[in-house]
């Protein structure tokens, strides 16, 4: 079954909704025009309840299939990141300085598509749950749902995401069991030694010579500590230190990122950070502090869920077009926080040749739009079938 007729339909209002959400990116929790725009929309479709101002700018709407069942639940984010648009396309970001450059705008474009069609038809029993979600890239609007309570309150039973993915085959699904995306920690190290002229270091504490230390030994984590068939990163993305060339400085400042899929590695990690500073700072008599913030964790997907999301989206892109064992990415997602209370599946939809997420070049392309509409319509059809049907 490839894309549903009724979705094909109305490809063209998806592209105009998904093109006007492209001209007001907001960021964060501030998604006001967004949520505006998408509630409007539910509204004429006419869902059965539709809450607002979940997560701050967040929407909850429901709508009724025919009969007793369990609710499922699907998301998509809204917010977009401060980036300046550089596409050139007549419905580039009127909004300075912020752009839609992950696509979250075709996102909320397909769950706006899916929910028109399942609010027309209600083939399914129980209920779905549209989690129209602010602040994916920053804060975790989707832990703040959680929260919130949404899963309770709304009594979703499996929860569902996709994310658009460029330079992946255009309408091939990705997906696998278990981890798909890594948790994003971040860390700091901030150095004090004792600052002075350059020409006398021996009346000085180089925190500098600390840093670059340090920063080596880090690395060691990896190469050292942890069991090559494992995954993790620990990059250091900055040091920042020093005014002129003829004094050492007072302090420095460190900062980078630790990915992981494994609450062990990760534990790891920060055990073998902190016995890493204060070993140098004991071996270059200077004050050294870290400061490690735990992120996203990983984005876990179900193995069952995943079987069962795969088989959906191979009845729209066939059996050649559904990837089930995608290599995990250390990018992070905070859909993971869903995933942690419900069970539930995360898959990519790749969307031909482009510049990649994050980029100013960046643009949905929303010819896939009806392939992800249908694959959300579809699977909660075939999750929550009517009794006797």
């Amino acid at each position: 079954m490839p894309v549903v007729n009724r979705i094909a339909d109305f490809s063209a209002d998806m592209a105009a909704w998904r093109q006007h959400l492209h001209t007001i990116p907001e960021l964060g929790l501030d998604c006001y025009k967004t949520s505006a725009f998408v509630a409007e929309r539910l509204r004429e479709f006419g869902v059965d309840e539709l809450h607002e101002g979940v997560a701050q700018t967040g929407i909850v709407a429901i709508i009724e299939g025919q009969g007793e069942g369990p609710t499922i639940g699907l998301r998509a984010d809204m917010d977009a990141l401060p980036i300046t648009e550089e596409t050139g396309v007549p419905y580039a970001s009127t909004h300075e300085g912020k752009m839609h450059a992950c696509g979250h705008d075709g996102h909320t474009a397909m769950l706006l598509g899916a929910a028109k069609y399942l609010a027309e038809t209600r083939n399914f029993a129980g209920r779905v749950a549209l989690l129209f979600q602010p602040a994916e890239e920053v804060i975790g609007g989707g832990e703040i749902m959680v929260q919130e309570g949404v899963m309770d309150r709304f009594d979703i039973a499996q929860v569902y995401a996709l994310h658009n993915a460029p330079n992946l085959e255009f309408g091939r699904f990705h997906t696998t069991p278990g981890p798909i995306m890594a948790a994003a920690d971040t860390f700091t190290i901030n150095l004090t030694g004792k600052g002075g002229h350059g020409a006398r270091p021996h009346e000085c504490i180089d925190p500098v010579v600390a840093a670059c230390a340090i920063v080596q030994s880090l690395q060691t984590i990896v190469s050292r500590n942890l069991d090559p068939k494992q995954k993790l990163v620990i990059s250091t993305t900055q040091i920042h230190t020093g005014t002129t060339d003829n004094v050492i400085p007072e302090e420095v400042y460190i900062n980078g990122t630790v990915r992981t899929f494994d609450k062990e590695v990760q534990a790891m990690a920060v055990r073998r950070m902190q016995a890493i500073v204060d070993g140098h700072a004991a071996s270059f008599d200077l004050k050294a502090e870290l400061d490690f913030e735990f992120g996203y964790p990983p984005t876990v997907n179900d193995a069952a869920k995943t079987d069962f999301a795969a088989d959906v989206a191979a009845e729209i892109a066939g059996e050649a077009g559904v990837e089930t064992a995608f290599p995990p990415v250390m990018g992070a997602e905070d859909f993971s926080y869903m995933l942690e209370a419900r069970p539930g599946a995360y898959l990519m939809l790749g969307q031909g040749e482009g510049a990649g997420v994050h980029h100013a070049l960046y643009n949905f392309n929303d010819e896939i739009a009806p392939i992800g509409a249908s694959f959300f319509a579809r699977l909660v059809e075939r999750a929550q079938p009517i009794a006797g049907a």
